[in-house]
């Protein structure tokens, strides 16, 4: 039977033509011919992207579509997983296998830790700090001491037999030393600096290896993080590192590193150590900055040149990763992590990249994969040079001096006066540094993209090979999401399980991605198309998947994270409970027993006795009974009253599966609805049940032809208008929606009538605390307009005009106001001699009245300003000469100011 996954749309018109490139940009060619404006890019843009993301989410089986067959919360996988964390250390980031001592080495913040595999029980830890006067020049030199003043170890692999070697960041003054295993100590005076081979800031990308005693890292070189380095010391060779020139490296993010023995069974070539990253090209003539992929190589026997190139590689090449779907012309250009599958033979080494883009607002992540000799024809093909003359960058069309700039010394160097780049002519030296970049880059296999997936995050990716029963070869893919940090692949790739090869059966490869939000998908490539056996949330609350490491041997799968470490087998056989479930979950680690009756563990058991086809996934083989050990469904006994509603809720095991419902053994057409908020969880809704609804229901789920029974009810419905006993069956797990949906409601009404009686007290307090208010209002008095004057100007040499328009005398010392409600006049101050303080007309609205008042109609209409001090209550109105003194003081600093504006007052 055919698979649930459909083979990829046919391109998509003018969208799929556009060539859009991540983030909202077009994807931009060797030279663009037309520059439009940003404005009108970014709105055509938008419509393109809105049009492919619609067309592609509307296409079944798109590529991107794919859904994980099975769910599991993290809830499900507190009996399975294993985890370990340590109060006040985070950033478990750094993992190193040692399967031989059974023994997992994890990195943190300040802190390094020795694990036992088996059971993640804590076996010996260290504490690496940065001492306190570190952590202060860090803040000093504007870094912040909440996150980036601490000693994050970023490297951590084994050196040799009795020890580890480990770099931290050291409050941005990186460090390395040696960890004495036999006693899991470090030796502080014997710290080395950490410069080139590990970086200041925790946050770059970083990467290294260590082969044969000597370091290969990617890093920055300084302190600013603008001097990015590719570097080799350690061992018995000195230093050689990459040159500081953008056409070598130019602001690269590194991910991940890689060392493949191409000297076994060649004529005498050199081995490879391989580096991946992303940065910004050069290459592209473009306005908007373009980023892409790339693989870079370096010989390990490299030494540098003897004039040329001093102590610089003289064998870097580098190359454009392409991961694209050909179908929608997307393109991929940032690189997450890499990892490296090594095979029987070099020549079948894969890599499998982990690729994220935007597009508006969708995130979609891709995986790829990268044979190596994809990658050595591509550094065997023609160069990219800039061309001067036109400005732009394309194929060199020249002759290449010999021996070829960039090639590892073989045999045939040897036999021509080369025997090592120290013997390199100039020229050929020459070339190599003006010309690193390879013009043919690499494509995928296939063509495309293993596994597109749409609203995902990938950050971190293993693969495992494991045997299969049905005698085909498949590849099974374990991928992480969330912020990558590079580590090097060195010991991962001894943790590759091989244990099933020599027992005749074919291979599967079996990719477990990390997403960014803390959940890891289970992928299995069956040639054709991938397929998702499961996806596990192996992190709450939701956090990145920072690294992932494979033990091959006791198929254990180790995650990193911000918070804690968790250990997770490769399988869950026993999540599968029925024969048919068990061959349509396609996972190649599990097996039906026909003996035991149950889904296990392919490795340790009779194959003749196991039932398992992961191509197709037929059940035919299924005999009955299907249903394991735990024997049949339990019906549900469900009671309403006729005339409700009756909702019967049905969960399916498989995201895949669709629910079939039947009632007294007949298939029912019913309406069936999704309920929000849980995919795998529908119900069966008959609105106004009657007596003849009374009876058995059963919900199967049907995958493929196949169908299994997920959920049975035996439904009463009693007749009149009486009060339900059950008005309906409730879907599982929403009886305590309903208790805080009734909770929630009886504290609205309680806040509601709370709030009433506030208000009544509020009205009951105003009414009786009017006099009072009456006693302290300032009125607001409305002068006449008049004819606009010249705009006032304040002259910088009086100070008394500073403190009139200054706030700070709006105020007098004993907390009255200061109010300028118009002009004073002599007839004013005459009326306050004479004791003729006549009422004041009535201010409208503002009724209430002051038992002490001062008559403010004459002062309306005067020639010049001046302030009347107002303090309402008949103790403290100060008498009338007062009052007229001070304003004749005003008065008279007023008289300066000959552009003042009637109409203004201060208050």
């Amino acid at each position: 039977m055919g698979g649930p996954e459909l083979p990829p749309p046919p391109p998509l018109g003018v969208a799929g033509a556009a060539g859009i490139a991540p983030h909202g940009t077009r994807r931009c060619p060797q030279r663009c011919p037309q520059r439009c404006p940003p404005g009108a890019m970014a709105a055509v843009t938008a419509l393109l992207l809105l049009a492919l993301v619609t067309a592609a989410a509307g296409t079944p089986g798109a590529p991107w579509s794919a859904v994980p067959r099975r769910t599991v919360p993290y809830e499900e996988l507190q009996d399975t997983a294993r985890r370990f964390s340590q109060g006040g250390v985070s950033h478990y980031l750094t993992l190193t296998l040692d399967e031989a001592e059974a023994l997992l080495y994890v990195g943190a913040r300040e802190a390094v830790f020795a694990l036992a595999t088996g059971t993640v029980e804590l076996k010996a830890a260290i504490s690496w700090e940065a001492p306190v006067e570190k952590k202060a020049e860090c803040v000093q030199k504007g870094k912040n001491n909440q996150t980036d003043c601490f000693n994050y170890v970023r490297f951590l692999q084994s050196y040799n037999s009795s020890h580890l070697y480990a770099c931290g960041t050291y409050a941005f003054q990186p460090k390395c030393t040696y960890i004495e295993l036999s006693g899991f100590t470090l030796d502080p005076v014997a710290f080395e600096d950490g410069k080139g081979k590990c970086p200041y800031d925790p946050t770059k990308g970083h990467t290294g290896l260590i082969v044969d005693g000597e370091l290969y890292s990617a890093t920055f070189n300084n302190f600013l993080g603008t001097e990015p380095v590719i570097l080799r010391n350690l061992g018995p060779h000195y230093s050689v590192k990459t040159e500081y020139l953008t056409s070598w490296l130019n602001e690269p993010h590194f991910v991940a590193s890689a060392f493949v023995p191409e000297s076994a069974g060649s004529s005498g070539d050199d081995d490879k150590v391989y580096f991946f990253f992303s940065e910004r090209a050069v290459e592209y003539d473009c306005y908007a900055e373009q980023v892409v992929a790339r693989v870079a190589r370096v010989c390990k026997g490299d030494v540098g040149g003897a004039r040329t190139l001093q102590k610089k590689w003289t064998s870097f090449l580098k190359a454009r990763l392409v991961c694209s779907a050909p179908e929608q012309q997307l393109h991929f250009n940032r690189l997450q992590a890499v990892f490296t599958l090594p095979g029987a033979r070099w020549q079948d080494t894969a890599f499998f990249g982990v690729f994220q883009a935007r597009w508006g607002d969708v995130d979609v992540s891709a995986i790829c994969r990268y044979p190596i000799l994809e990658v050595r024809k591509a550094f065997e093909g023609p160069y990219k040079e800039y061309r001067e003359q036109a400005q732009k960058w394309g194929r060199y069309s020249g002759e290449v001096p010999t021996p070829r700039p960039g090639a590892c010394i073989t045999d045939w160097h040897r036999q021509n006066g080369f025997a090592s780049s120290l013997e390199l002519p100039d020229n050929t030296l020459n070339f190599a540094k003006k010309h690193p970049l390879m013009d043919q880059p690499v494509p995928p296999q296939r063509g495309r993209p293993l596994l597109l997936k749409r609203d995902a995050n990938f950050t971190q990716l293993v693969v495992d090979r494991v045997a299969g029963l049905d005698g085909a070869t498949y590849e099974v893919l374990f991928i992480g999401t969330g912020d990558a940090r590079g580590q090097g692949q060195g010991h991962r790739d001894r943790d590759r399980g091989h244990s099933m090869a020599g027992m005749g059966r074919a291979t599967y490869e079996v990719l477990f991605i990390g997403t960014g939000d803390g959940w890891v998908h289970k992928a299995l490539d069956l040639g054709t198309r991938t397929h998702l056996v499961e996806e596990l949330q192996v992190f709450e609350p939701p956090q990145p998947v920072e690294s992932l490491v494979l033990a091959g041997t006791k198929k254990l799968l180790f995650a990193g994270s911000r918070l804690q470490v968790a250990q997770l087998p490769l399988a869950e056989c026993g999540r599968y409970r029925s024969c048919t479930d068990c061959v349509l979950a396609r996972d190649p680690y599990c097996a039906w027993s026909r003996n035991g009756s149950a889904c296990v563990r392919t490795d340790g058991h009779n194959g003749s006795h196991l039932v398992q086809d992961v191509l197709s996934s037929d059940t035919t083989a299924c005999s009955v009974p299907q249903v394991a050990k735990q024997g049949p469904l339990t019906p549900k006994n469900v009671t309403v009253v006729a005339g409700t509603d009756l909702v019967l809720t049905c969960r399916l095991a498989s995201n895949l599966a669709r629910a079939l419902w039947t009632f007294e053994g007949r298939a029912l057409a019913a309406q069936q609805a999704l309920l929000p908020g849980e995919a795998r969880l529908r119900a069966l809704v008959v609105p106004g049940a009657g007596a003849q609804h009374s009876g058995t229901y059963r919900c199967l789920a049907e995958e493929q032809g196949a169908r299994l029974p997920a959920q049975e009810y035996r439904v009463a419905v009693l007749p009149g208008p009486g009060a339900p006993l059950e008005t309906r069956a409730p879907p599982q797990g929403l009886g305590a929606v309903w208790v805080l949906a009734v909770c929630l409601g009886a504290l609205c009404l309680l806040l509601l009538l709370a709030v009433l009686s506030l208000w009544r007290r509020l009205r009951h307090e105003l009414g009786k605390g009017a006099k009072a208010i009456e006693s302290t209002l300032v009125y607001p008095i409305e002068l006449p307009k008049e004819p606009p004057s010249p705009r006032f100007v304040p002259s910088a040499a009086s100070d008394s005009d500073e403190k009139l328009w200054d706030p700070a005398s709006y105020y007098y010392s004993d907390g009255s106001l200061k109010i300028v409600p118009g002009h004073a006049n002599a007839a004013g101050a005459a009326r306050c001699h004479n004791g003729a303080a006549s009422p004041p007309a009535g201010i409208p609205g503002q009724p209430l009245h002051s038992p002490t008042r001062i008559h403010l109609g004459p002062l309306r209409g005067s020639a010049s300003n001046g302030y009347i001090r107002l303090a309402l209550g008949a103790e403290e109105r100060p008498a009338c000469a007062d009052l007229a003194e001070e304003l004749r003081r005003k008065l008279q600093q007023r008289q300066p100011l000959p552009d003042s504006n009637p109409e203004e007052s201060s208050v």
